[in-house]
């Protein structure tokens, strides 16, 4: 049997406690309601605009570099090679003598063709001594006018002989000349693969001969690119172009760009251009490498400095800042990347602050105090560094 007064001890107790966990709830709830203080950055942070500019950029593309004039030199008759009158690589004036080739016949031919020639002219020599022999008589009625016929039917086929004999003589005097190989223009002998002695066919490579005082550079450009230099005037204005030799320095005589081919090609989705560069040392070679360096432009361009700018996952982004100070993230995409500037592709506008300074001390969501820089200061300093 129970205490008397037990139960209602223990009801008092159980009271106690259930008021004293509440309250211990509700000073939790309380503390973990209270509002989060954001991030403030007291510190002046510079912020720029882009900037909407026309401006021109260099671009390089790879070039086949050809000489002005450059042919094979080839043996045009068939003989032993006689005498080489010069070296390999050796500049050479037009009409100098270049090689020799040397083949008897071509010299039997000759005084052959010369002996029919003084032959057929001594035949008709001595017809045209009977003919006007046969003409007096013919005045004197002693024979009849078939006869002056006969005799001048006879000059007259001497007279064809005498043509003829000429023209092989001519002939053979002109083979006997192509034994003779003479430089077509002027320019650098290059490599000789025949040697004295060596028997060469018609049509044998003896050399090739190359003027480099002037050299063509070809190169391809994507139709974008071109479609932007033919309607900008300022770049056909400024088309002087430079060549980045191999070494990588640029050649000392800028050059012009002189054609444009006629059709897209199909496969690289590119035009060919061709430049000409002047080559007064002979530095250029036929078949040398480079890189043409062109200008381009680009017309209301969308600018920001690259300091502004960071990369994340493969992606470039600026801190943008809002009308409320605050700081957010935004991707972009560049265009093109020229020295301490990146051309806006999409993503930005002209109209957006950009963090310039500070993008490593600063987070998503940071409220800051920008301090606007102007596009002539922010040029300024960038022409600096």
């Amino acid at each position: 049997m129970p205490v008397p007064g037990t139960t209602r001890f223990c009801r008092v107790r159980l009271t106690t406690l259930v008021l004293s966990v509440s309250v211990s709830v509700a000073v939790l709830t309380a503390c973990s309601t209270e509002p989060k203080q954001e991030s403030v950055k007291t510190e002046k942070y510079p912020v720029v605009h882009p900037m909407v500019t026309d401006t021109l950029y260099a671009k390089d593309y790879v070039a086949d570099i050809q000489a002005v004039q450059n042919v094979e030199i080839r043996a045009r008759v068939q003989g032993y090679m006689d005498r080489i009158h010069v070296d390999e690589g050796q500049s050479v004036r037009k009409g100098q003598l270049l090689f020799s080739i040397s083949n008897p016949e071509y010299q039997g031919e000759l005084l052959r063709a010369r002996a029919s020639l003084k032959n057929a002219q001594a035949e008709a020599k001595s017809v045209e001594v009977e003919l006007k022999g046969v003409n007096r008589l013919v005045d004197k009625n002693v024979v009849s006018d078939i006869e002056r016929e006969k005799v001048q039917t006879k000059l007259d086929a001497l007279r064809a002989k005498i043509d003829e004999a000429a023209t092989t003589e001519t002939t053979a005097r002109q083979r006997i000349a192509l034994t003779q190989i003479r430089a077509p223009f002027d320019g650098v002998v290059d490599r000789i693969p025949n040697r004295m002695g060596s028997l060469v066919d018609e049509g044998t490579l003896l050399t090739t001969l190359s003027d480099n005082r002037n050299v063509f550079a070809y190169f391809n450009v994507p139709e974008g690119e071109y479609i932007d230099f033919i309607s900008s005037k300022e770049a056909r204005r400024k088309s002087d172009v430079s060549l980045v030799l191999a070494n990588g320095r640029v050649h000392a005589y800028p050059g012009k760009v002189e054609k444009i081919d006629g059709q897209i090609d199909k496969n690289t989705g590119g035009i060919a251009f061709r430049a000409r560069f002047p080559n007064p040392a002979s530095l250029l070679k036929q078949g040398s490498s480079g890189k043409v360096r062109m200008n381009q432009a680009v017309t209301n361009a969308l600018l920001i400095p690259q300091k502004a700018a960071f990369e994340l996952q493969d992606k470039l982004f600026v801190f943008v800042v809002g009308a409320d100070n605050k700081v957010r993230m935004r991707s972009f995409v560049p265009k093109l990347r020229l020295p301490q500037l990146y051309v806006v592709q999409a993503g930005l506008s002209a109209s957006d602050r950009i963090l310039y300074e500070g993008i490593q001390t600063v987070k998503e969501g940071d409220t800051i105090e920008p301090e606007l820089m102007s596009g002539p200061k922010l040029m300024a300093q960038l022409a600096t560094q």
